[in-house]
C-alpha cells in the first residue's frame, strides 16, 4: 500500500538520538551513528519525531510501506515494560566481560529487551537450558561472538516466545540465528518458534539448528527453511 511515513536523511543525521526517544512507537534505533527506521510497520507516519530533529534529517514523505501494525507496537511497549530493570538485578542490561565467554547480561529469553544494545548486528545463539551443563564444549564452540539466548520450550509460554523474536528482529539487524537443543522430543519445538518468530516479523535470517545427544555430542546441524 502506498502511504505516509517517515524519511530519514543519513547525510544530515548526526546520530544524537533525539528521534529515538521521541517515537513513541519504537521504530527508530541508532545503527552504525545514524538513525534507522527499523521497520515500516511500527512506524504511524504522523512525524512526531520531526521537531525533535536538531539537523531537519527527518521528513514524511509517500511511497510504498507495509500497513501500521498497531497491535504489534502495543505488544513491543509491553515486553519493554516488563523487562525495564526494576528492583531484580537479574534484568538489569550489563554489556561486560563476565570471567567467560558470555558479555551481556540478562541472558533468559523471557528477560531479554528487544532494545538491549547487546543485540544490535548480532548473531544469537538461541539455546535449550540443558545445553551448557551437557556440552562441554559450549563455551569454545557454540558461544564464541554470539549473543546467547536461554530458555526451555516446554515450560516456558510458546506464544511470549514468538512474539519476543519477532520483536527482536523488527528492531535488530540480526545476521544469523543458532538454536541449539538436546535430542529429546520436547526441545524440538525451540527451532520452531525461532522461525515461527521471523515469519511473524516477515524478516530473512539464517536460522540453523544444531541437534546435541543426551551423552554430549553434536548428533547434525542443519539450516531451516
Amino acid at each position: 500500500m502506498r502511504r505516509k511515513i517517515i524519511h530519514i536523511d543519513e547525510e544530515k543525521c548526526n546520530g544524537c538520538g533525539l528521534c529515538v526517544s521521541a517515537c513513541a512507537e519504537n521504530a527508530i534505533r541508532i545503527i552504525n551513528g545514524k538513525a534507522k527506521l527499523i521497520s515500516d510497520v511500527l512506524c504511524d507516519g504522523l512525524g512526531a519525531c520531526l521537531p525533535h530533529c536538531p539537523t531537519g534529517a527527518l521528513s514524511i514523505i509517500e511511497r510504498e510501506a507495509d500497513e501500521f501494525n498497531e497491535e504489534l507496537v502495543k505488544n513491543i511497549k509491553n515486553v519493554s515494560h516488563e523487562t525495564t530493570p526494576h528492583s531484580c538485578p537479574s534484568v538489569q542490561i550489563k554489556q561486560t566481560e563476565l570471567g567467560s565467554t558470555v558479555s551481556h547480561w540478562p541472558i533468559q529469553i523471557r528477560l531479554i529487551s528487544p532494545t538491549a544494545p547487546f543485540l544490535a548486528d548480532s548473531e544469537l545463539l538461541v539455546c535449550a537450558d540443558c545445553i551448557p551443563p551437557v556440552y562441554k564444549n559450549f563455551h569454545t564452540e557454540l558461544l564464541p561472538q554470539k549473543v546467547l539466548m536461554l530458555g526451555c520450550p516446554k515450560f516456558d509460554p510458546r506464544e511470549q516466545y514468538v512474539d519476543k523474536f519477532a520483536q527482536i528482529l523488527l528492531q535488530n539487524d540480526i545476521k544469523s540465528i543458532t538454536v541449539v537443543v538436546m535430542e529429546v522430543p520436547c526441545c524440538q519445538a525451540l527451532p520452531l518458534i525461532v522461525l515461527a518468530g521471523a515469519n511473524k516479523a516477515n524478516k530473512k535470517v539464517t536460522i540453523k539448528k544444531t541437534i546435541i545427544s543426551i551423552q554430549g555430542n553434536i548428533i547434525k546441524t542443519e539450516t531451516l527453511e
